[in-house]
């Protein structure tokens, strides 16, 4: 059960409006904090957002002797991996099941000091995950790796070596692993069918600016040639574009009016083709994206989710909240998660029609079409939202039933808002400067 600290009441039927700031993805930050492992000098990284995953970082990266202190900006840190050192096992145990990231600490800690220990992991539950394939590539680049009760002991008994490596799906995760792996590896490393995300083109501008040698080719193929020592980099993390579409659907499902200061068209061109098919307006400057319901109907389209350059699948769930609101049949095809359409039972719980299938209801390769999931949904709009009860599942999942509480009419009790966190940078702040009404229960309303 959560506590009343953990609790949001949200009094619906108010657009949200004002502006409010993006900082640098949750998706690319602690990655390249993790690389700043990877150096013998120190690193500056700014644009850093104050969410729970950069805390985690911080917090193993201290543990493994790295010295972490603010810079001379706000939102900018300061990595030093002079005197990198074997962690206490507890320690290291008691940030288990707060994030995936510790996975992503293998490569670099067998390069620094032969071995490494990786808990248990957590993360959001919109379906598997398998880490088992991370720890197959660490294989292939001659990692030892032992299993046992508390965790898995990795140790390189000799530099680790390039490899060819194809993965079975675009993986950011497995994508990030190599990189950080193959980087210091003797020879050349082979990565085909990578993920190609913007956040892992940024996170190979990192390395690069380590003195890593990194070759993209357009068919999904990196090409990595391992180099001797690797030094400190400085750079400014791109934006969360994951965020500001989030804001995005806010704006469209409460007939707001959000500037979102950060934006930027390049990473979120899909997505913004997709806002304008459904009757969403926005505005481009040098600055950020507005995004505003232009007032009429919005229109039912037909979407599915892919790896990028296809429509991201942390899009999808706040946008399924403005398609409630659409005229017609939405079909929603979700092709990356397979539990991701899972949080759809609240929102009709509160009002709205949505109907999940078991078959691909579209064209796009799928994941796991033949295995008995309900991955594919039809929504028909639109429908009036009624405040409710609602807990939230996970990061994406539980934004949305933020954003279907503020659409709704009457109150929502909204437990687990500390998960949002994880993803959303003072979300609660954020939420004030657009005129949202929403307290915590015992506290005054903001």
């Amino acid at each position: 059960m959560t506590g009343t600290d953990d609790v949001l009441l949200v009094h619906g039927g108010t657009p949200l409006e004002g502006e409010i700031r993006v900082r640098g993805a949750k998706n690319l930050v602690p990655k390249a904090m993790v690389a700043a492992l990877l150096g013998s000098e120190p690193s500056r990284l700014r644009n850093v957002p104050d969410i729970r995953d950069v805390r985690v970082v911080r917090g193993l990266l201290q543990l493994h002797g790295v010295t972490v202190r603010p810079g001379e900006e706000p939102g900018e840190l300061v990595m030093d991996p002079t005197h990198v050192e074997s962690a206490n096992v507890a320690d290291i145990d008691a940030h288990a099941g707060s994030s995936r990231i510790p996975i992503l600490f293998c490569g670099p800690l067998l390069h620094r000091l032969g071995h490494a220990f990786i808990p248990g992991l957590g993360g959001c539950d919109i379906g598997g995950r398998p880490i088992d394939f991370h720890f197959e590539v660490l294989r292939q680049f001659g990692a030892k790796i032992e299993k046992r009760e508390d965790g898995q002991y990795l140790e390189a008994p000799r530099r680790l070596r390039g490899t060819k490596i194809r993965l079975p799906y675009p993986s950011v995760g497995a994508t990030e692993q190599v990189l950080l792996t193959a980087v210091l590896a003797e020879g050349v490393t082979e990565l085909s069918n990578a993920a190609v995300e913007p956040e892992i083109e940024d996170l190979i501008c990192v390395l690069q600016k380590m003195g890593a040698i990194i070759a993209m080719d357009t068919d999904r193929t990196i090409r990595i040639t391992g180099v001797d020592k690797l030094g400190g980099y400085t750079h400014r993390a791109l934006p969360d574009r994951l965020e500001a579409a989030s804001w995005a659907s806010a704006a469209l499902a409460t007939e707001g009016n959000i500037y979102v200061r950060g934006a930027q068209q390049r990473s979120m061109m899909t997505f913004l083709n997709t806002y304008r098919k459904v009757g969403g307006a926005f505005e481009i400057d040098d600055e950020g994206i507005r995004f505003w319901h232009p007032g009429g109907s919005l229109k039912a389209i037909h979407l599915e989710t892919d790896v990028h350059p296809g429509f991201q699948t942390d899009w999808q769930q706040p946008l399924v909240v403005a398609l409630t609101q659409a005229a017609g049949l939405s079909i929603v095809h979700e092709t990356v998660y397979e539990s991701r359409l899972g949080f759809t039972s609240a929102l009709n719980q509160m009002g709205a029609h949505i109907q999940l299938y078991r078959e691909c209801l579209g064209g796009s390769a799928c994941r796991f079409g033949q295995r008995n999931f309900l991955h594919s949904a039809v929504v028909s709009g639109p429908t009036k939202l009624q405040g409710a009860d609602l807990v939230i599942p996970d990061l994406r999942g539980g934004f949305s039933y933020l954003i279907a509480a503020l659409a709704a009419q009457g109150t929502s009790r909204v437990h687990g808002i500390d998960l949002i966190n994880r993803g959303y940078e003072n979300f609660m702040e954020k939420l004030q400067e657009l005129g949202a009404k929403v307290e915590l229960p015992g506290a005054r309303a903001v």
